[in-house]
């Protein structure tokens, strides 16, 4: 992983300490620089243990580096850091990569970027689990830049209408569409087969939403048609096989089309044109809870006991526990609000309308729910009717028949200690629209639905065609690439000391030769010097 030196890093300035200054000194510029250390990563106050340790007397009389402070003085300052930051820290020397290296935050960068592993390696006899969690984390952030490489386009033939639904599972390598022809099907992520298919359910598809033990499909009969897994499948569910009520079930509650699906470990979520969300018991398959709406509902984006969705034209977070509306953004896009994507921190909103605009929402979590808009793109000329993000990536689908991909890592915030402090600032989102940094052409229809997975993004629209859009080779590349980067290093380094070698023998062999050469250069001189001087006598 690659980090690109700074300026400098704020949080290491205390190192800056001269030993000459009398400990009243100290003690004021250890009580200026308090409340830089009383942040922790999330904005968040420090334990008492950090400054029972600045204030001690046997630790900073005479520290003259970070180095000489306790290690658990230096974790606590590590976790005001960025990865970026964290990483050009651990290059000064070999305690702080140490410690860099084991820090318990890389687990907690992993998870708000990404969420769990799909697959955790055991942990092996050398490796901490922190230290593996940062190898995961600098794998995952390599794996990130392949969407600027190359890639390769497979078709998948099957569906006979338009497809209104896409959902990716990458932990299974399964991709499931559904659309106009009233079948769910099943397909090979890395290799472009169909698995499988559905009988027809009797009405257009227009959400599919799956995981690991569950598959839901909902369209315009108002209904849910629910697949279990099959433990003995290797693919997981059998959509050919008769009807079982324990491994397929529907659900009939909504009194309009079904629109948009959801899964999480307990609950199921349903949106439906009949102005409301409902939250479903997975196990028991009842309606805990209905969110009314004005207008006809869109897209959701659950989020632990949050739920965040768009309603005609406008944004809203509820809580699901209760039932009540936390905050609402009334018109959000001029027109629908079709798509809607969220972080696994749940923090960043996404939408896309009609307007053919993309906004990035931010939630405060403060004495009460804010959201606030924070960036603007406008990549489409119409309606933006599908989206998906993967961190850092955001990739739009639209009905002017493009794929849009946007890195939303340069608008983060990059100072974790200032989150609070921001959020009573006023932002003019109008002034802060930002280009997408790629195009996907090649569509010559609308596009419906998108989703992300396993350096691959899949669209489908109104063609009948699923594409998926292959960047592993774009990732075999610059694995290729950084591997002939280190051995090009690792050859320059042994010329270097090859001829280091080279120059000390030569030295050793002839010790006089410098001095031949210096008393052949001080007869030169001294012989330059005279004539100089003849000339003068003679001027």
């Amino acid at each position: 992983m690659a980090f690109e030196c700074q300026k400098g890093i704020e949080s290491l300035r205390i190192c800056s300490i001269e030993p000459s200054k009398n400990r009243d000194n100290l003690t004021l510029e250890l009580e200026k620089r308090k409340p830089l250390h009383k942040l922790d990563a999330k904005g968040g106050i420090v334990n008492s243990k950090c400054e029972e340790l600045l204030t001690g007397n046997e630790v900073l009389p005479g520290c003259r580096s970070i180095t000489e402070l306790p290690p658990v003085l230096i974790s606590e300052i590590f976790n005001l850091l960025e990865p970026k930051e964290l990483g050009i820290v651990s290059c000064a020397c070999t305690l702080l990569y140490q410690i860099a290296s084991e820090h318990h935050v890389w687990k907690e960068f992993y998870c708000e970027r990404w969420g769990q592993p799909i697959l955790q390696p055991p942990f092996g006899a050398g490796h901490s689990d922190e230290k593996l969690w940062k190898e995961l984390f600098a794998e995952r952030e390599f794996r990130s830049k392949t969407f600027m490489g190359r890639y390769t386009i497979d078709m998948l033939y099957g569906h006979t209408e338009d497809v209104r639904a896409v959902f990716v599972l990458s932990s299974k390598k399964l991709v499931f569409t559904s659309g106009y022809d009233q079948i769910v099907r099943m397909w090979d992520l890395e290799e472009g087969l169909s698995i499988a298919s559905s009988e027809s359910l009797g009405c257009t598809i227009r959400a599919v939403a799956a995981d690991s033990r569950l598959l839901v499909a909902g369209g315009t009969g108002g209904f849910i048609h629910g697949w279990r897994a099959n433990d003995e499948n290797p693919h997981l569910f059998d959509l050919r096989a008769p009807q079982n009520e324990d491994m397929e079930f529907q659900v009939w509650e909504h009194g309009g089309p079904i629109t948009c699906l959801r899964l999480d470990f307990n609950r199921m979520y349903s949106g439906s044109w009949d102005m409301s969300i409902r939250v479903w018991d997975r196990s028991s398959l009842e309606c805990l809870k209905v969110l009314i709406h004005n207008d006809w509902v869109w897209n959701l984006a659950p989020h632990d006991a949050t739920l965040a969705s768009t309603a005609g034209s406008d944004l809203y977070v509820w809580d699901t526990n209760s039932g009540s509306q936390l905050a609402i953004i009334n018109n959000a896009h001029a027109g629908y609000t079709y798509s809607l994507a969220r972080s696994h921190t749940g923090k960043l909103l996404f939408t896309g309308g009609e307007d053919g605009a993309i906004h990035m929402f931010e939630i405060f979590e403060n004495a009460m729910y804010h959201v606030r808009r924070v960036a603007t793109w406008i990549p489409h000329l119409n309606a933006v009717y599908a989206l998906a993000f993967e961190f850092p990536w955001l990739v739009s689908a639209s009905s002017d028949g493009k794929l849009s991909l946007i890195d939303v890592r340069k608008l983060l915030r990059t100072n974790r200690k200032s989150s609070l402090n921001n959020s009573s600032k006023a932002v003019n989102p109008v002034d802060n629209v930002e280009p997408p940094q790629r195009m996907l052409h090649g569509f010559g229809s609308n596009l419906f639905a998108v989703d992300v997975g396993s350096n691959r993004i899949v669209c489908a629209g109104e063609e009948g065609l699923v594409r998926i859009w292959n960047f592993s080779q774009a990732l075999e590349i610059e694995q290729r690439v950084q591997a002939l980067r280190g051995l090009r290093l690792e050859n320059r380094m042994r010329r270097r000391n090859r001829q280091l070698e080279t120059n000390d023998k030569g030295r050793r062999d002839n010790p006089c030769s410098f001095t031949k050469k210096n008393q052949i250069d001080g007869h030169r001189n001294s012989w330059n010097n005279r004539r100089k001087m003849v000339w003068k006598v003679k001027a």
